[in-house]
């Protein structure tokens, strides 16, 4: 079970990284995309910090447990504030399906490490 951990943790570190380094370096897409949802370009450099500090946090937690069941529970709750601003845009249910399948993939992360400590 420990090897579905680590598998979870690198697909959750690379998605995530993915995910925030083009916010912290402002990329178009990026600011494009915060726009489209009204946050905010600090809010959003924030959250990609976040991500990128959750990534790192899920695959050092494969060392530390506490670690790993405090970045994915982090990251679970970025994807539901990420839902809450998807429907508060109205985007269509492929505009929100990143952050359910990431947000579950969160939870089964938290599930299985916090089995494995």
């Amino acid at each position: 079970m420990f090897i579905v951990t680590v598998i979870l943790a690198v697909l959750l570190a690379l998605a995530f990284l993915a995910a925030g380094l083009p916010k912290i370096a402002g990329q178009e897409k990026s600011v494009a995309q915060a726009d489209h949802l009204g946050v905010p370009q600090g809010v959003n450099r924030g959250i990609g910090g976040l991500e990128v500090l959750g990534a790192l946090g899920t695959v050092a937690g494969l060392w530390a447990a506490w670690l790993g069941v405090a970045a994915g529970v982090g990251l679970g709750l970025l994807m539901v504030g990420a839902l809450g601003a998807h429907v508060r845009a109205k985007d269509p249910g492929k505009a929100v399906a990143p952050a359910t399948v990431f947000g579950l993939l969160a939870v089964a992360y938290v599930v299985l490490r916090a089995a494995t400590a």
